[in-house]
């Protein structure tokens, strides 16, 4: 395409959440009460964890940089999600586009670290439980979490800078928030090389994680396939439901935008299941582990009752 056909673009428009103008209200209504779960939720689970020693753990700690990730993705989205719903003018600046492209790619590649590093935790808790104090310690953690931050971080500013430097020939954006997708759609040119770079880069830099969660999670089943006691599988199931709960929500839900063809009849579902992946699963993760875990669930009551104590 000639220079002259492309188009200088200084803010990008969303399409939305949906077209339908009559379920505007109710939209709104279930994005701010995801919104409000997700963060009173994982607030919770941060203060709990803050507050009972019974909790300050390697797998706690882990968990705990789970829910600053969590309050983090669906903090870069919803409030400016919220507001577009109410608002028939939805736009937002290029910049502030590329900001939010990068802080979404940081967070949402952050959590698939992060469970990576869990999937290690529960390994060594099923398969060597006797050594599990001293391999999995709390440097350990702190190491785990500054590299898959370094890697993130560099990983989304690549991205970033590539896509910022594309020439686009329109600002419709088919989505309610900076996505790569359908940012690379409104490209004039096809760009074949950062689309190479981004595809493979991002690939390697997703399935890495992706690839160990797997790994761990076999060892754990040739280990539980060789327990001869009910009681040592039930503990090992105990031990394991839960992360492998919030890892199968959340792959299952990450790639869903990768399913999707660009036809324009597929592009309503493709924004219901953003919702799904932006909103609707990392508010559901404080619920899995509150509902699901004893520890957790005691670190409560022994909250509560302080409360209630204190009122008095």
């Amino acid at each position: 395409m000639d220079e002259a056909n492309w188009t200088s673009i200084s803010e990008f428009v969303f399409s939305g959440v949906s077209d339908r103008q009559d379920l505007q209200p109710l939209i709104f209504a279930g994005l701010l009460a995801t919104y409000l779960v997700n963060i009173v939720g994982n607030f919770m689970l941060l203060v709990l964890m803050w507050t009972n020693p019974q909790l300050r753990t390697p797998m706690y700690f882990l968990l705990s940089q789970l829910a600053i990730v969590d309050m983090g993705t669906v903090s870069v989205i919803l409030p400016e999600a919220l507001v577009h719903v109410l608002n028939k003018h939805r736009a937002i600046s290029f910049t502030n586009c590329m900001v939010q492209l990068f802080i979404w790619l940081s967070m949402g590649n952050m959590g698939s670290y992060l469970l990576a590093a869990m999937a290690y935790d529960r390994y060594v808790a099923v398969c060597n439980p006797l050594r599990y104090a001293t391999v999995v310690t709390q440097s350990l953690c702190l190491k785990m979490v500054a590299g898959s931050w370094v890697v993130v971080l560099l990983h989304a500013l690549l991205d970033t800078v590539m896509v910022a430097r594309l020439r686009y020939c329109g600002n419709h954006l088919q989505l309610f928030f900076c996505d790569l997708p359908p940012l690379l759609l409104l490209s004039c040119t096809r760009p074949i090389t950062i689309e190479l770079v981004i595809y493979t880069e991002g690939v390697l830099v997703m399935m890495t994680p992706f690839a160990f969660i797997v790994s761990s999670y076999i060892r754990i089943g040739l280990a539980v396939a060789r327990l001869r006691s009910a009681e040592g599988l039930r503990k090992a199931l105990v031990t394991c439901s839960s992360h492998l709960t919030v890892v199968i929500l959340f792959y299952s839900t990450a790639t869903s935008p990768y399913v999707y063809s660009d036809s324009s009849d597929t592009k309503e579902n493709e924004r219901v299941a953003a919702v799904f992946y932006t909103a609707v699963a990392p508010a559901l993760n404080p619920l899995i582990y509150s509902l699901r875990n004893k520890d957790v669930a005691a670190a409560l009551r022994r909250t509560g009752r302080k409360i209630l104590a204190w009122g008095k």
